[in-house]
């Protein structure tokens, strides 16, 4: 690629091997109905499966496309943080493998950016957001728990769903934050928000239509478990207040 491409999007992936193809022929498809130049950029998360091996067979079909297959699993967190620092797109989506928000959501989201907004992130929980399909009933609640607790013990009481996994993010935002995230598992969401409200990064929430996909690796306990969520929070909480984060305002 000769010049930086307009778009990057970037779709962290761990054992994604049976619906990948699919989901990357939808985002081609889409993209190339736009006038604008564009990057995909595959993030694999050490999976056990084939999702690289897969991916890669997309790359005469797909400009542009790019995978990077990590040899050892460190976290969805992990994998974004360095796809956004290795995007060159002056806009970087990131987007759940699985298809559950779709390509599409960029029709509304990409004029906010473009209207002065350097963060735009998904939500299910504001107006005019529809859950398609939801999760069980249990995951459900220990989401809403846990939003709850991230509104308070990070004071981003505006923000009833952090956790959405479709986000867009200036380029000049993306470096800014990235570099400075530490958290490599599922946390990495409201780190990476939190972040960007520190640096003086004017953000923005959007409605998505939202479907469960079977197939998540959330659970109660574990490195991707709800608990490691909790601790991540906490850690969020004091690298904040001891300044880890060597936050000065960007704008």
């Amino acid at each position: 690629m000769d010049e930086k491409p307009y778009l990057s999007v970037i779709i962290p992936s761990y054992k994604e091997g049976e619906r990948i193809g699919k989901n990357l022929m939808e985002i081609k498809e889409y993209l190339d109905s736009k006038d604008f130049s564009y990057e995909v950029l595959v993030v694999v998360d050490g999976s056990p499966d084939n999702t690289a091996e897969i991916a890669k067979k997309y790359k005469d079909r797909i400009k542009n496309l790019k995978v990077i297959n990590n040899p050892e699993n460190h976290g969805k967190g992990y994998v974004v943080r360095q796809g956004l620092l290795e995007a060159q797109g002056e806009v970087r989506v990131f987007l759940d493998a699985d298809g559950s928000t779709s390509i599409t959501h960029i029709n509304s989201f990409l004029p906010e950016l473009e209207g002065g907004f350097d963060v735009v992130i998904g939500s299910r929980d504001i107006e005019g957001a529809y859950v398609q399909i939801h999760q069980p009933k249990y995951r459900e609640i220990m989401g809403d728990m846990g939003n709850w607790l991230i509104r308070i013990v990070l004071g981003l009481w505006s923000f009833p769903d952090t956790q959405c996994g479709f986000k867009m993010i200036s380029g000049k935002a993306a470096e800014a934050v990235a570099k400075r995230m530490l958290v490599d598992r599922f946390g990495f969401d409201f780190e990476l928000i939190i972040l960007a409200k520190k640096l003086g990064f004017k953000i923005k929430q959007m409605p998505v239509r939202w479907l469960n996909e079977e197939g998540s690796t959330v659970s109660l306990t574990g490195k991707n478990g709800f608990t490691q969520v909790l601790i991540d929070l906490f850690k969020t909480k004091w690298r904040l207040m001891t300044g880890k984060y060597k936050i000065h305002p960007v704008k």
